[in-house]
């Protein structure tokens, strides 16, 4: 805690003034998004086009008197509003716990007493006390601090622990970043030591506020799915009640039969309003949210689970993105002037025991440190001694602290003194950087030179370098502590460099990268998928994480300084060939986010901090992290990391393309099977032929196709190549004429097939209901063989019996089940209009539905061989430089 010197000569707000205060400039609160509750998730849920297309149909189906349809309908729009409402309040109700688990708490002085309250309710002048481990709940200037650094990593990207001293006179608040300033900002966490501090700014007026405020300016844009659904809603109504309207007038007109003609009119516009389109849509990417969140991603808007397939660049933050976040004693060099010593690698030598020549090294570390550590290179001195000392005789649980020498802006360094348990020892432990520990050991200009040299090339390593000494009571010889009374363990000097130090060594401590990190960027790269690192860090820092993460380096690396210089037109034309930027600023990473997109490119954006959240919301993929995220950064992100894996995304991606290529597959597949049905509907109107298909016919075949399209082509396996092709291109369309041109052909051989059938025994005298019956029944065979052959992306076999998707079996089953109810039961083959088939008829059906199945497999051959044929016109390389 703080000395009850400082605390007693300060008093703070009184509670009236406060509770003014509060009243008048509002609560301590960033500018976020409000929680939504059930209602308003509800009401986002009816104002979609998708849901006003499922109601308005079932209204419709429902005044033109086809009840059973509309039943049907509407109760799509409960099941899927209530997947959807389950989806969005289980997203909202974990982001709540998330906000709940970081959001601080401050301890402030009022009317002379420390009180503890919420951080929302901290007020401009309050005083804060702040110690280690506790979250700064507002700008404020420190009046006093002991030993004290924060991490504003948040803030400003740089991942090291910035030092803190005391403001002089009048000073007025600045901008994070850089040691020895005197102000905490809102968000950011003490690691070290303690202070007091002055509120100046709080809620939108801190500098986590200021980077809110930019985020109301960065309108999220729709998904080209999202576009492309909006387009269909605006014309399908248009085009269905069109068609119904005008084959009602022939209908009339032609045979003076206005009652059939508004029968012919209501099947065909069943036929032609593919009602299932939203179902599928919406379904897919409910679904999609639930199976990515398997993989421990949160979807906050469902409609980035589409847009996650397309993804060709991912932008990521080296901090706590691709490195834990966690400092780790990587380098150890022992200096001894007799030999040409050499750093001792942990990583090379992980498995071997610490040798007798680092000992002392790691032994005068820990003396250096807190004994209950909160600093991350505390921390890491304290897990390598637990590891690698244990029952030795360098770990010193029993000895007694004396004294703390802290950091000083003269001397960055800080010392230890501790009493052996027999009190017949007293050491001194330094450690600081190294230059201020060489200071301490008093080196010649030689001996500086060639530590110098040494320091620069752990450095270079991307380390963070500390250098370590030692000093003794007892052997302290003149004229460090003169032989009188006055000087004695009872009587310390003032300043380190009073103490007898000798230099033990340097230690090199790294922030390790993520075990998971080299994998899924090999993996990215194989899916064609670009992976741009953007970093506050220096750029020497950020080239060695990237060479061991396996990120390939494009170009030079850019730094924020020069990135200011560049224009807006020079850095669309050279973002192309840059994938690391190093000291780069909030503003920055949204410029580089908006240079890509306008390239074309579909970006993920990945980020935990405050400075990351501008970036999130502009990117079409914002994936913030969830377990060390800011409110503010998850808010802004359409995806949240809820296990900090970068792995996890590199699954969500390939869950992406999964979903948009099934989807796609039921597109096809909807559309192809609308094709028979209004053709069958339209060509007998025309050519005044007896009707085919009458709305309960229309309205049994949507039994099966709605499961169909909806349920077991979304269970669909990925394909076993899906992460090893480049992402597909944004602009091409979900209906684009590859699909649309498929989707016809299968159709259309559907129409030609049961139209022969249809023909054929109209011509032969069979009599309408026997025609009907025999076209149905093809039509619905022809149904079942396009679902079998949709269901896989490869050549039928029989390796199809032994499929994982329980679904289709239970969709064929059903369907061939029902059908011969519907065949063989009197009362339901009245009211199909149906005659009895014999098994002559049935044989027909059956090679009817054959030739279909045997049409979509050539169909699936020759595209599959046109799918070859492009990619090996790619240009080489694609998949890693696209």
């Amino acid at each position: 805690m703080v000395s009850p010197v400082d605390i007693n000569t300060i008093s703070g707000l009184s509670e009236q003034d406060a509770i003014a205060r509060l009243k008048d400039e509002g609560y301590n609160e960033l500018p976020s998004a409000q929680s939504r509750n059930l209602f308003s998730i509800a009401w986002d849920i009816i104002q979609d086009p998708i849901f006003l297309l499922l109601v308005g149909g079932g209204v419709i189906y429902w005044v033109l008197g086809d009840l059973q349809e509309a039943l049907i309908l509407l109760g799509f729009v409960f099941f899927i509003t209530g997947i959807s409402l389950y989806q969005e309040g289980k997203t909202e109700h974990a982001l709540e716990a998330l906000r709940d688990l970081s959001s601080p708490r401050a301890l402030v002085i009022r009317d002379g007493e420390q009180k503890r309250i919420a951080g929302r309710e901290v007020v401009r002048e309050d005083i804060l006390i702040l110690a280690e481990g506790d979250r700064v709940p507002a700008d404020a200037i420190v009046l006093s601090c002991s030993n004290f650094s924060t991490d504003e990593s948040l803030l400003t990207g740089e991942s090291l622990p910035v030092r803190k001293v005391a403001a002089v006179g009048s000073v007025e608040m600045a901008r994070p970043g850089g040691d020895e300033l005197p102000f905490v900002f809102s968000g950011t966490l003490v690691v070290q030591g303690q202070g007091i501090a002055k509120v100046q700014a709080i809620g939108p007026k801190t500098e986590m506020g200021k980077i809110g405020k930019a985020l109301q300016k960065v309108k999220s844009e729709p998904t080209p799915l999202q576009q492309e659904m909006n387009r269909l809603v605006s014309r399908l109504f248009g085009i269905a009640l069109l068609l119904c309207v005008a084959i009602v007038v022939i209908y009339g007109l032609t045979r003076g039969d206005w009652l059939k003609g508004f029968l012919a009119g209501i099947t065909l516009a069943m036929a032609i309003l593919p009602n299932e389109v939203p179902v599928v849509v919406t379904i897919f990417l409910a679904l999609g949210a639930w199976r990515i969140s398997q993989n421990h991603v949160l979807a906050r808007r469902t409609s980035a689970v589409e847009t996650l397939g397309s993804a060709t660049v991912l932008c990521v933050d080296k901090t706590g993105t691709l490195t834990q976040n966690i400092m780790a004693v990587q380098q150890l060099f022992a200096y001894n002037q007799s030999e040409n010593s050499q750093p001792y690698n942990l990583e090379l030598h992980s498995k071997e025991p610490l040798p007798e020549s680092v000992h002392e090294l790691v032994e005068f570390s820990i003396l250096a440190s807190q004994r209950d550590p909160f600093d991350p290179m505390e921390k890491a001195f304290k897990q390598l001694g637990d590891r690698a000392l244990a029952n030795t005789e360098h770990l010193h649980n029993d000895w007694k602290l004396l004294r703390e020498y802290p950091l000083s802006p003269d001397l960055l360094a800080m010392s230890h003194v501790w009493q052996s348990a027999d009190s017949k020892e007293y050491e001194i432990a330094a450690k600081g950087a190294p230059e201020a520990i060489a200071d301490l050991c008093h080196f010649t200009p030689e001996q500086q030179q060639i530590l110098t040299a040494q320091i620069s090339e752990m450095a270079q390593q991307g380390l963070r370098v500390l250098g370590v000494a030692k000093a003794s009571l007892i052997d302290a010889p003149p004229p460090f502590l003169p032989p009188h009374p006055s000087l004695s363990p009872d009587r310390l000097p003032d300043k380190q460099h009073d103490f007898p130090f000798q230099f033990i060594g340097l230690v090199g401590l790294s922030d390790p990268v993520r075990p998971t990190v080299a994998a899924a960027i090999k993996e990215c790269y194989t899916a064609g998928i670009r992976v741009v690192m953007i970093t506050g860090d220096y750029p020497e820092t950020a080239q060695t994480i990237a060479r061991q993460v396996g990120l390939m380096q494009m170009g030079a690396i850019v730094t924020g300084a020069e990135l200011d210089r560049m224009s807006d037109d020079e850095l669309q034309q050279r973002i192309q060939s840059i994938n690391i930027f190093a000291r780069a600023v909030p503003e920055q990473k949204l410029r580089i986010v908006n240079a890509l997109k306008s390239k074309g490119e579909i970006v993920a954006m990945t980020g935990d901090g405050v400075n990351d959240a501008p970036a999130l919301k502009s990117a079409p993929i914002g994936i913030a992290m969830g377990q060390r995220g800011t409110d503010v950064a998850r808010e802004s992100a359409a995806l949240v990391l809820l296990d900090d894996d970068f792995s996890s995304i590199v699954q969500a991606v390939k869950l992406g393309r999964r979903i948009f290529d099934n989807l796609r597959t039921a597109m096809a597949y909807l559309l192809a099977i609308h094709i028979p049905i209004a053709g069958m509907s339209l060509i007998p109107v025309l050519f005044k032929l007896p009707l085919v298909l009458l709305p309960v016919h229309v309205a049994f075949l949507h039994l099966i196709i709605d499961p169909a399209c909806s349920i077991v082509l979304e269970a669909e396996p990925a394909e076993p190549t899906v992460m090893k092709r480049p992402p597909r291109n944004s602009k091409e369309p979900l209906f684009g004429k590859k699909t649309v041109g498929l989707a016809v052909l299968q159709g259309g051989g559907i129409l030609v097939i049961v139209l022969t059938i249809y023909g054929t025994s109209l011509y032969l005298g069979e009599g309408e209901l026997n025609a009907r019956a025999l076209t149905f029944t093809a039509l619905i065979l022809a149904n079942l063989g396009l679902i079998l052959s949709a269901s896989s992306t490869s050549p039928l076999s029989l390796k199809i019996l032994r499929t994982s998707n329980a679904a289709l079996w239970w969709v064929m089953g059903g369907g061939i089940f029902f059908m011969a109810i519907v065949l063989y039961f009197p009362f339901l083959r009245n009211l199909f209009s149906f005659s009895f088939l014999h098994p002559i008829d049935l044989a027909i059906c059956l090679l009817g539905g054959g030739i279909s199945l045997v049409w979509f497999e050539q169909l699936k051959l020759i595209n599959q061989s046109q799918g070859v044929i492009n990619s090996k016109s790619r240009k080489p390389g694609v998949a890693e430089y696209r």
